[in-house]
């Protein structure tokens, strides 16, 4: 019989987190404790009741160590906090011998990569991040397509991203660069990760709008031309949607063909930790190209709306 591993979770109360909850249960395995400064998470009596819960760090960390002492030892820890604390979590993690799993954007900065191998090489554990668009039906059937077209062709694509958010966003941790590293990392990491992921690494990287609610720039990978746009203000979500009642827009078109991909995400962070568990889900250089991108986009000087735009930034009355 299979032993059951041994789950913490922090960032409990995150809107991610209950993802995160579902793919413990879901793979037959337990979660001891979870940690999150904010209290209302009735939620986890739907996952694991019996879990002990703590609104403070040092409380969560002293549990965590009495655990392991007492031979109960936490095997893995699912981190769902704010961008800014990913790196000092997963030291928390590996510090107390246990594999990290954690959200993307892994870390802020390219450089806190290199930091957290090394301490992977001193403490024998893993890191591992949460890349589901991998493994999404169709953005395999995309890569497959790739893979398969002659090796000298470049591809052009348009990724276009609206999920409007309220006035809340702009006060929270999110509206903080500091602390959510912007809107093209905050919303779009994964979207880049794809990307890279399927038509190679980054040749050009142009910025030219570069604002708190909107972004837009020009991509050029080894196999495609990428325009992107990306916006939280619900003002740019494109009429017909809006008249639907709908608030995020979502679209990529590759070679002028749409990528249908707005269901089957449902299962996706189930099979990442199935991934995980069984030794082969992505790790920390997996996650370096999309965090070099967004890095380079943050500290960019936007060039203005010029040369290879987006349509959707384009018609934009800046």
């Amino acid at each position: 019989m299979e032993t059951k591993k041994n789950f913490a979770i922090i960032g409990v109360a995150g809107y991610i987190a209950v993802r995160h909850l579902k793919a413990i249960k879901e793979t037959n395995n337990v979660l001891l404790a979870a940690l999150d400064n904010f209290d209302s998470v009735g939620f986890i009596d739907s996952y694991f009741p019996d879990a002990d819960f703590f609104v403070e760090f040092e409380r969560f960390d002293r549990h965590i160590d009495k655990l392991k002492r007492c031979g109960k030892k936490v095997d893995y820890v699912s981190i769902c906090s704010p961008n800014y604390l990913h790196d000092s979590h997963i030291r928390f993690a590996l510090r107390n011998d246990a594999d990290a799993i954690c959200e993307k954007p892994m870390v802020l900065n390219p450089w806190n990569i290199d930091a957290l191998q090394n301490f992977e090489k001193e403490t024998g554990r893993r890191v591992y991040n949460i890349l589901q668009l991998r493994l999404h039906p169709s953005i395999l059937a995309l890569k497959k397509r790739i893979e398969e077209s002659p090796a000298d062709k470049i591809h052009e694509i348009d990724l276009s991203y609206i999920t409007s958010r309220g006035n809340w966003y702009h006060f929270s941790w999110k509206g903080d660069i500091q602390k959510s590293g912007g809107i093209a990392t905050n919303i779009g990491v994964h979207f880049f990760d794809m990307l890279t992921w399927i038509f190679g690494g980054v040749k050009t990287n142009t910025v030219q709008l570069l604002q708190k609610d909107k972004a837009a720039g020009y991509l050029e990978l080894e196999k495609a031309r990428v325009r992107w746009f990306m916006s939280i203000d619900y003002n740019d979500v494109p009429k017909e949607y809006q008249e639907k009642g709908q608030r995020t827009f979502r679209s990529i078109t590759v070679d002028g063909d749409e990528l249908e991909f707005s269901g089957g995400f449902t299962d996706l962070h189930t099979q990442t930790y199935q991934a995980i568990l069984a030794g082969k889900g992505y790790g920390l250089e997996d996650a370096r190209t999309s965090i070099e991108t967004v890095y380079n986009i943050r500290n960019a000087t936007a060039t203005g709306l010029k040369g290879e735009v987006h349509p959707m930034a384009k018609a934009l009355k800046l």
